[in-house]
């Protein structure tokens, strides 16, 4: 996914810009993205829902 959504996509001038850039996304990919085989959830909302029940137990 990363690839065809980031890196595929850009022409980046340098490997700072780069890795600031893939960094950006990869925050973006599991704050902001949903994905279906987590039931429209995002990776950190399904890691750390998890997270807060079994501390909760």
């Amino acid at each position: 996914t990363v690839k065809y959504e980031e890196v595929y996509l850009r022409v980046y001038d340098s490997v700072s810009e780069a890795r600031a850039s893939i960094a950006k996304y990869l925050a973006f990919y599991n704050q902001g993205r949903p994905h279906s085989s987590l039931d429209g959830r995002t990776p950190d909302e399904a890691y750390f829902g998890t997270q807060a029940m079994v501390m909760a137990a």
